[in-house]
């Protein structure tokens, strides 16, 4: 296997596609592996790492993208787009870490856990490619079920869901409320696990 040529080869189809590209596509170019392919990459993440270069190697699930280093990101911004940089409010950060934590989740399970209303957020995470539709629910009315984008976690430096970190636990009282003293005794205290978890009130809510 000649090292160099396949790194020129996946670096060139990296570059001309501008987007991720997936392990299996790689391997259909190059026959090979994925074990050989995945090792080419790693060389090709630690090359860009080591060089004083404008660009890094990202994994994005199962696949690879060329990026411009996030430090550089006020400098090429205006040469692609003039207009104001999208905000996102808090009600739509909220309801994005309720999808990114629960894929597949319906819009009324979302609502069920805000309390309220989000039919506004999901149609403005759905407009910046934040959040996609990835079926429907098996249930009347078959809902439309929701998880994060491919570009959700390259925007927040993560290679996959499981890299999240981990939501604190905490307990409901009988009215099915946080016990918010248990929250913040867990966090400063490290008491112990509490009896109930956010998980369990989802499905509780399904």
């Amino acid at each position: 296997m000649n090292l160099v040529k396949e790194q020129a080869i996946i670096e060139a189809m990296l570059f001309s596609t501008g987007r991720e590209i997936k392990i299996k596509e790689i391997m259909n170019a190059l026959e090979l592996g994925s074990e050989d392919i995945e090792k080419i990459m790693q060389n090709m993440k630690l090359k860009y790492e080591a060089e004083d270069s404008g660009l890094e190697l990202i994994k994005v699930e199962d696949g690879y993208q060329l990026c411009t280093k996030k430090e550089y990101y006020d400098y090429i911004y205006p040469l692609f787009d003039n207009r104001t940089k999208p905000t996102i409010s808090n009600a739509a950060l909220e309801t994005l870490s309720i999808i990114a934590y629960n894929p597949k989740i319906t819009r009324a399970q979302i609502e069920a856990i805000r309390g309220v209303g989000s039919d506004g957020t999901i149609y403005k995470l759905l407009e910046y490619n934040l959040i996609e539709e990835v079926g429907r629910l098996d249930a009347p009315g078959r809902p439309t079920m929701y998880s994060v984008t491919t570009n959700f976690m390259k925007m927040f430096g993560i290679s996959s869901l499981d890299e999240l970190p981990e939501l604190p636990r905490y307990k409901l009282d009988e009215n099915e409320q946080i016990v918010i003293d248990d929250v913040i005794q867990k966090e400063v205290h490290e008491a112990p696990e509490p009896e109930r978890e956010v998980a369990e009130n989802i499905e509780n809510n399904e």
